[in-house]
């Protein structure tokens, strides 16, 4: 079997989705692609299960937020080849309005954890998710604490002021 490397993993993705996949970027060696919420369970599931590319291992899920930007959000998969030890970084960009998107556990039971993790910190709704709810915070929490849209600081710290330090 000869090696798998990213300019062949490239190919097979747009050989089998075309223009779905975009945006490809290989930062420090690391395969990055992207494509849209509708086919992001079949990219899955076509590197997961495909004979060459056999990215089996499914590392992590997670959110990004950009706040100010038309498409706010970005989820981002972590999938590896065990077999023939390549990465690969699939991420699919949302809107703040529309925080939907398919979930993974039809594919890897382990998605069921990374899913709720990142609707407990970013309010990422995982359509057909078995159980989304909080993991890590109260279940009262209204809040997405990892989102960015509340100040770094408290801004009635009086331990910050300029007066304190002489300046």
């Amino acid at each position: 079997m000869n090696k798998l490397d990213n300019s062949q993993v490239i190919e097979s993705l747009q050989r089998k989705f075309g223009d779905h996949i975009h945006q490809i970027t290989e930062p420090k060696g690391l395969l990055t692609v992207h494509t849209d919420r509708g086919h992001i369970i079949e990219v899955l599931q076509f590197i997961k299960e495909d004979e060459r590319l056999q990215f089996i291992y499914l590392t992590d899920i997670t959110a990004v937020h950009y706040p100010g930007s038309e498409l706010e959000f970005m989820i981002v998969y972590h999938v590896h080849s065990l077999v023939h030890n390549v990465r690969i970084r699939i991420k699919v960009p949302l809107s703040k309005m529309d925080l939907v998107i398919p979930t993974a556990t039809v594919l890897w039971n382990g998605a069921n954890w990374m899913e709720r993790e990142t609707y407990d910190f970013y309010g990422v709704n995982f359509e057909g998710h078995p159980d989304l709810r909080r993991i890590l915070n109260m279940d009262e929490m209204e809040v997405f604490p990892m989102r960015k849209e509340y100040p770094l600081e408290d801004p009635n710290r009086v331990d910050k002021k300029d007066l304190y330090f002489g300046r």
